[in-house]
Formats: structure tokens, C-alpha cells, sequence
């Protein structure tokens, strides 16, 4: 990960520097000892910011005010106090001054986790296929093209608009590869597109002559998400 540090006090800063650079995972990008200058250098891509609260002209918390996106953050301060406000910005963690190594690299791993749970994130929702092996043969399928996967023990039916593919997959399996896309778990048995459903009768879901029964502990989530769907 690329990082930066936002630290006014001149010694403080050089111990950050020193303990990025023991650390494999980071690449110290520029250090700033003006929050105003830090803000301005932002608009170029920092996935990692170590924070001072307490800096003159812009302190910590309105340095992430002022960010529409905020990259992830570890504060390091003196000041026990703002802890709960750091937690509205969804910091990564609050380093209390002065600060051991150990507990610099626990909070490292814990952005390093982060960042790499969001990379794969973004890669996934870029994805418009995936490839799953039925017997010798490895399909391609697209996701747009999937009506409805029927579980059945140790293996799924993956049923599309072309076709009907069987595979060596559980559908909690099945649910981490869709996770992107309309999909839904509606029954211990069944995940749908929510862009096939042609309509809902007495909790059971219509694709063509195809009833799908919506499962009691699913119902809940699958109703509010058809009501959320038409506010949206």
C-alpha cells in the first residue's frame, strides 16, 4: 500500500517515516507536517494516511471532513478524546502517542486486510462471468444469462436462458462468486435473478411455468429488498 503522513510535530513524523519503511506492506509516498498542504497532494490516489488529530489551520477531523472520499486512515495523537468522533470516518484504527511498534504493525495489518478485502471487492464488480467445472468440462457462463441456481446437496443446477448446467458446488459457494449482480438467496435451496422474476404469488416466485418457493428464514430479507428495489 501506498501511504502519506500528516503530522505537525517534526519528531513524531520522523518515527512514522522510520517505522513505514521497516514495514514490507508500505510505500511512503510524502510526509507532511501542514494538514493544507496534505489535503492539496489528495487529489493524486493514496490508499494509507497515518493522521495527527491535533494541526494547526485544518486539524485531523476536518482534514476528513473535507475529503469526499477518504482513503483509509490510522490517527496518531496524544488525545484520548477523539476516539468515538474518528469512528463516524470509519477509521482503520487510533494510535495512541507514543507509539510502540508492535502496536504500529497490528494496525498496518489491520489496513493491509482492509485494503486488500476491497481490492477484491472492485475486482468482482467489474466481473460479468464466471467459470465452473461440470464433470471434464470447464464452463464460461454470464452472470446476466443465469435465471435461477437449484441446490441439491453437494452440487448445484446452474439454470440459464440457454441452458442447464450441473456442478460440483454448494450454493454457499455459489453465493461468494455472485457476489455482485441481481442475485438473491430466497430458500436453502435456491438463489435467483431478481431480473427473471416474472411475479410473486403466496411467496412463491414465477420464472415462466417455474415456481420457486421464497424459504420462511429468507422471506424478510428478499421482501425488503423488492421494496427497496422499487424506491430506488
Amino acid at each position: 500500500m501506498n501511504c502519506i503522513v500528516i503530522d505537525d510535530e517534526y519528531l513524531a513524523l520522523k518515527q512514522m517515516e522510520k517505522y513505514i519503511l521497516q514495514t514490507p506492506s508500505l510505500k511512503l509516498e510524502k510526509s507532511f507536517r501542514s494538514s493544507l498542504s496534505a489535503l492539496n497532494y489528495l487529489k493524486n490516489s493514496v490508499d494509507l494516511i497515518f493522521l495527527d488529530i491535533d494541526m494547526p489551520d485544518l486539524n485531523g477531523m476536518e482534514l476528513l471532513q473535507a475529503l469526499a472520499k477518504p482513503p483509509l486512515v490510522i490517527i496518531t495523537t496524544a488525545y484520548s478524546e477523539y476516539a468515538l468522533e474518528s469512528y463516524d470516518y470509519q477509521v482503520v484504527d487510533y494510535l495512541l502517542k507514543p507509539i510502540e511498534f508492535p502496536r504500529f504493525l497490528k494496525a498496518t495489518d489491520k489496513a493491509l486486510k482492509l485494503f486488500q478485502s476491497n481490492k477484491d471487492h472492485d475486482e468482482k464488480k467489474h466481473q460479468d462471468s464466471i467459470f465452473v467445472q461440470s464433470g471434464t468440462e470447464l464452463h464460461q457462463i454470464k452472470l446476466k444469462e443465469i435465471i435461477y441456481i437449484e441446490g441439491a446437496g453437494n452440487y448445484l443446477y446452474i439454470h440459464t436462458v440457454k441452458k442447464k448446467i450441473m456442478t460440483l458446488l454448494t450454493l454457499k459457494e455459489m453465493e461468494k462468486l455472485l457476489i455482485t449482480g441481481p442475485f438473491i438467496r430466497v430458500h436453502k435451496s435456491y438463489i435467483v435473478n431478481l431480473e427473471y422474476i416474472e411475479s410473486i404469488e403466496h411467496d412463491h416466485i414465477i420464472f415462466n411455468d417455474i415456481k420457486i418457493p421464497v424459504g420462511k428464514y429468507y422471506k424478510e430479507n428478499f421482501y425488503s429488498l423488492i421494496k427497496n428495489n422499487n424506491h430506488s
